[in-house]
């Protein structure tokens, strides 16, 4: 008796996933609970568990989009005798098959090959490639097209040009001419569609600003170990940065406000989302009810989100919702950049890189770390008064941190 597992839902908004890998082989044996394979919708990947212990029978492909409910693989009772049993039968259909076609005979019969039908995998990498399926002998089970019989079919392709080009041969161009396709992910697809929403659907305007970062780095040479010591983490920008943030955001609720249909809707708390660049692609997981928290406890939120987001073990949970982004292209060493609003929220700020650079400071020029900041705006709820007092008042808050901790 086999038991079918399919695909489980995991969110309102996903209707489909991609199986990204698999952790197990067909024919293992694995256990109850087990993780077998990854999914990856356009929001995060998720773990496929073995429902019961058993042999594993994939049916899904590496790479396969999948609808939710699909079955992706069957798990059978007994252990994986029968599997390696059944090798030997595979690789004996694969050596005849090989000396058919050495035969004469084989030769008429070739056609029988492009009878076979592709596998998922092998099927878009031909399809993709534009490579007909009755030019390709599948070496899988009944002439079954393989992905490596794909993968070899792509390769045996382009040595065959130089026969049907003119019997002058052209030099060869100096250097390498080579191109890599691949699919694009869930993810990226999901972000290039939001983006390119955003940017048709508002208004979108962007203010600049700067900001000396000397009392900050000052504050944080001062402290950080003591604070480490205390809290078991480092004390970086990004806590000043969101503390501030949610500072101002008291003052000009329109920023921390959204458009739903012909409403605007103003929120009374501040969950702010931290753009971080992932394996897979960016995302913006939330730190909730920023407003209340520390900035040791703010530093801890971030560090636990940033080591999800780089092991891709973020939930949809901690994705949704936001109502204000930080984001900082100053680690890539951005000095200026007009950062893209994360739709339904209606402003986005940016940090960039810090450099010494000559200002004026009570009619002497000194050399002081300055860092550009954009606040990238919906013009449609927030007015060019509010966004330009908006950062302003971060500038303020973060060029006196006192204010931080005194509230004015």
């Amino acid at each position: 008796m086999s038991l079918e597992i399919k695909v489980p839902p995991v969110g309102e908004s996903i209707t489909e996933v991609v199986l990204s890998q698999w952790l197990k082989k067909d024919g293992d044996v694995v256990e109850m609970d087990e993780v077998i394979a990854e999914l990856e919708s356009d929001k995060a990947t998720f773990e496929l568990t073995a429902e019961q212990a058993g042999t594993l029978r994939t049916i899904a492909a590496e790479g396969d989009t999948l609808p939710i409910g699909a079955v992706v693989c069957k798990i059978e009772d007994g252990g994986a005798a029968p599997a390696k049993a059944d090798a030997p039968k595979a690789e004996e259909k694969a050596v005849v098959a090989e000396d058919k076609t050495s035969a004469p005979v084989a030769e008429k019969s070739g056609d029988s090959y492009a009878t076979g039908t592709p596998s998922p995998a092998a099927g878009k990498i031909l399809a993709e490639k534009g490579i007909d399926t009755a030019a390709v002998k599948g070496t899988g089970v009944d002439g079954r097209i393989t992905k490596d019989d794909a993968v070899k079919a792509e390769a045996g392709k382009k040595p065959e040009a130089p026969k049907a080009s003119a019997p002058v041969a052209t030099p060869a161009p100096a250097g390498s001419r080579t191109e890599r396709r691949e699919k694009m992910s869930p993810l990226r697809r999901t972000v290039a569609k939001r983006l390119v929403a955003v940017k048709n659907e508002t208004a979108m305007l962007t203010t600049f600003n700067e900001v000396n970062m000397k009392p900050i780095m000052d504050l944080r040479g001062k402290y950080k170990d003591q604070f480490k010591e205390k809290y078991g983490v480092g004390l970086g920008f990004m806590s000043f940065f969101t503390k501030a943030v949610t500072e101002a955001l008291k003052d000009f609720p329109a920023v921390n406000g959204r458009i739903e249909g012909e409403e605007l809707v103003y929120n009374n708390f501040a969950d702010i989302s931290i753009a971080v660049s992932a394996p897979k692609g960016l995302v913006v997981p939330v730190i909730r009810n920023a407003e209340s928290m520390t900035l040791a406890q703010i530093e801890k939120s971030v560090l636990e989100l940033a080591l999800k987001a780089r092991d891709s073990k973020l939930t949809i949970e901690e994705m949704t919702g936001g109502t204000f982004t930080i984001t900082n292209g100053g680690v890539f060493g951005s000095m200026m950049s007009t950062p893209i609003i994360n739709a339904p929220q209606s402003a986005i700020l940016g940090m960039h890189n810090i450099v010494e650079r000559p200002v004026a400071e009570k009619g002497e020029v000194v050399i002081r770390p300055m860092m550009y900041v954009a606040l990238s705006y919906d013009h449609r709820i927030i007015d060019g008064r509010e966004s330009v007092g908006f950062l302003v008042r971060v500038k303020q808050l973060l060029e006196d941190p006192a204010r931080l901790l005194l509230g004015i």
